[in-house]
């Protein structure tokens, strides 16, 4: 059955919980993956330079050795070399030294130097030079085969994460129609027993202990306006008939009038109790759709202004296959409403198998554009006094004829009905 109404605009375009997750779960191994490239090429540098100084850490040792025995130069010292960083220039006698030089020249490429005065003060300078090029040449190639690798690893696991994800928006979305079915009337809807022992499973059944708390109140609600309507039907009736006995009068006109308004709410109880147990069916029939709007507004006793198609004269004008007699009664509904809680002018236009009821008074209140019309509840005091059953009844009827029933307000002022008939 289609809804029968639509207190909301339509929903804005949205992007699944799937992706969503799947999104989050690339830029988290993204993140991963360059914080460990980062770290990778940080170790690594540190580990050649390391590496570098204490080999010419230990070949400054090597070199004096074969210098101090032999007076020749070995493993590639020098002897006060030019370019030798300034602070190896003047090593204490006797210790060993090393220095980090970042400059760059060809394939020279930074250093570490190492260094060891020959002999005494004022002596020779004994240096060796570690070139750090060939090593660091390497880090690129290492960044790019981290880089590949973590693009590997995310190309795999983002399919994995796209279908972890849309598990569990699966689940979610059983425990969300559920709830919309038990928001559009079915009692009866739960989502059941829920895998995985987590948090989802702890909303569907929050939902299912939901609906069954719900559907109980609803459940004794409709039976105590059951109830209540038929135990108020044969006292009414009694009055009705006692009346009949009073003399000719303002006195009579008086109670006559009063017992009437208790009939027609009782009757208004019955008819809710009876579209409330799904005992009431739709009986259809082809109709010209203008023709039982006019006949529905005349049986109200008010004034309202009838408007079909492009303002045409009512004629031949569009068939529907409906039920008349709850068409009438809907559209009855809307426009009594329109006078008691609205104000005048109220315009009922009729096209392309629509019917808008419009008054121009307070509006609707915002209790009923968010939750739609509830029995005894009529809203803002400015609206009136009533039982709240006109609308709720219509309700109702539409929802009993497949159609959709919408309140509005006018941008200018005015509550505005909107009941679509489907087909």
């Amino acid at each position: 059955m289609r809804a029968v109404r639509a207190l909301f605009g339509p929903r804005p375009a949205r992007t699944p919980l799937r992706w969503k997750i799947a999104a989050l779960a690339a830029a988290t191994a993204c993140l991963v993956a360059a914080a460990v490239g980062v770290l990778v090429h940080l170790w690594t540098a540190h580990d050649i330079r390391s590496r570098a100084e204490a080999q010419a850490f230990n070949a400054v040792y090597s070199a004096m050795d074969v210098y101090r025995r032999t007076g020749s130069l070995a493993d590639g010292a020098e002897l006060d070399p030019a370019d030798l960083p300034a602070a190896l220039r003047h090593p204490a006698d006797g210790e060993r030294h090393t220095a980090y030089d970042g400059h760059a020249e060809g394939n020279s490429g930074p250093s570490y130097w190492a260094a060891q005065r020959t002999g005494g003060p004022g002596s020779p300078v004994l240096a060796i030079r570690v070139n750090l090029a060939p090593q660091l040449s390497d880090l690129p190639r290492l960044d790019a085969a981290m880089a590949v690798a973590s693009l590997v690893a995310l190309a795999a696991a983002t399919p994995v994460a796209v279908y972890g994800a849309g598990l569990l928006a699966r689940r979610l979305r059983r425990v969300a129609e559920t709830a919309g079915r038990i928001s559009a009337g079915d009692l009866d809807a739960r989502t059941g027993p829920t895998k995985g022992g987590d948090e989802v499973a702890d909303i569907a059944a929050t939902v299912d202990l939901m609906a069954d708390s719900l559907g109980q109140r609803l459940r004794t609600e409709r039976q105590f306006t059951a109830d209540v309507a038929h135990e108020l039907r044969t006292p009414v009736g009694g009055l009705l008939a006692a009346v009949d006995l009073l003399p000719a009068g303002e006195t009579e006109d008086l109670i006559r009038a009063r017992v009437r308004d208790l009939r027609g709410l009782v009757e208004d109880l019955l008819e809710i109790s009876r579209l409330d147990a799904g005992a009431e069916q739709p009986a259809r029939a082809r109709v010209p759709l203008a023709a039982v709007v006019r006949e529905a507004v005349l049986r109200t006793g008010f004034e309202a202004e009838l408007v079909v198609g492009e303002g045409l004269v009512v004629g031949a004008e569009q068939t529907v296959e409906t039920d008349p007699r709850r068409l009438e009664r809907i559209v009855g509904n809307l426009v009594v409403n329109a006078h008691r809680h609205g104000a005048a002018p109220v315009l009922v236009t009729v096209q392309d198998g629509t019917v808008v009821v419009r008054d121009h008074g307070p509006g609707f209140p915002p209790d009923l554009l968010r939750h739609g019309p509830r029995r005894f509840h009529t809203g803002a005091a400015e609206r009136g006094t009533g039982h709240g059953l006109g609308l709720t009844i219509a309700l109702g009827q539409a929802r009993l004829l497949g159609a959709e029933l919408r309140f509005d307000n006018a941008e200018d002022g005015g509550a505005v009905a909107t009941l679509r008939l489907p087909g």
